[in-house]
């Protein structure tokens, strides 16, 4: 008998060569199975994840899933025993039991990415691992004015680092926001789209600092996207400022829609 198991988790990637496994490294799917493996006192239960974090890229809200064989573990208890294995920069938050036709990746409706940027004029020992950097002069209006044009369905190669597997680069953007922690002297980005493509996020992190910086104008990004060329945008920003924040396994809240209404 198998359980299938949709669980919620926290990670700090700091220390991990990204979420999928891989051989000789330290990563975060390789960590989660190698408890389930004692758990199950050496069967290999294979974890699936909502997306493949790279290596120093943070969670705040990844989704997996396995199929656990034998009884049926109560969902607050399968937390206890995951959490009491777990090394101290992974933290599962929720569990749910699912039926078959879950999956971890195939099932999502959307995700929202966060990206930090400090502003410190030198690196902050204590966010070096935690955010981008970014020390010179920002427009934020600028930035905020230019994310309008990445919203709607678009084809994002231009965005897309090489290496990754995936053809089809069309996806949509739903929302984008930019605002300053004044108290953190930081500015958040945060994207919600139907799904991002390898270094996407990071990408148009880079491009809108550039518009901010005033090294693009405002609406650069039109002229970029319809370029379909990566070399448009050679920068990518640092993967310690990048979150996983929240995968949607339903519909995205209006709240949330701010591509309605475009012409796309």
């Amino acid at each position: 008998m198998l359980t299938r198991y949709k669980m919620t988790m926290s990670y700090d990637g700091h220390l991990f060569h990204g979420f999928q496994l891989q051989p000789d490294q330290r990563t975060v799917q390789g960590t989660i199975e190698d408890a389930l493996k004692k758990m199950t006192k050496g069967k290999r239960v294979i974890v699936q994840g909502s997306g493949r974090t790279d290596a120093g890229v943070h969670a705040v809200g990844q989704v997996i899933h396995f199929d656990y064989p034998g009884k049926t573990i109560p969902v607050h208890r399968m937390i206890l025993a995951l959490n009491s294995m777990m090394p101290t920069d992974i933290v599962f938050t929720d569990c749910q039991i699912m039926d078959e036709n879950f999956h971890a990746r195939y099932s999502i409706k959307g995700k929202w990415y966060r990206y930090r940027v400090s502003l410190d004029h030198f690196v902050n020992p204590f966010k070096r691992f935690y955010t981008g950097h970014f020390q010179y002069h920002l427009d934020i209006k600028k930035m905020q004015e230019a994310a309008k044009d990445l919203l709607g369905t678009h084809d994002f190669t231009s965005f897309a680092a090489s290496g990754g597997q995936i053809e089809d680069k069309v996806r949509t953007i739903y929302y984008v926001n930019i605002r300053k922690n004044e108290e953190e002297n930081e500015i958040i980005f945060d994207f919600i789209g139907s799904g991002f493509l390898y270094n996407m996020v990071r990408i148009m992190v880079a491009a809108l600092l550039e518009i901010g910086n005033d090294r693009r104008p405002v609406h650069d990004l039109k002229r970029v996207i319809l370029a379909k060329d990566r070399q448009e945008v050679r920068q990518t920003a640092q993967a310690s400022g990048l979150y996983l924040y929240h995968v949607f396994y339903d519909e995205i809240p209006q709240k949330y829609r701010q591509d309605q209404g475009l012409m796309i």
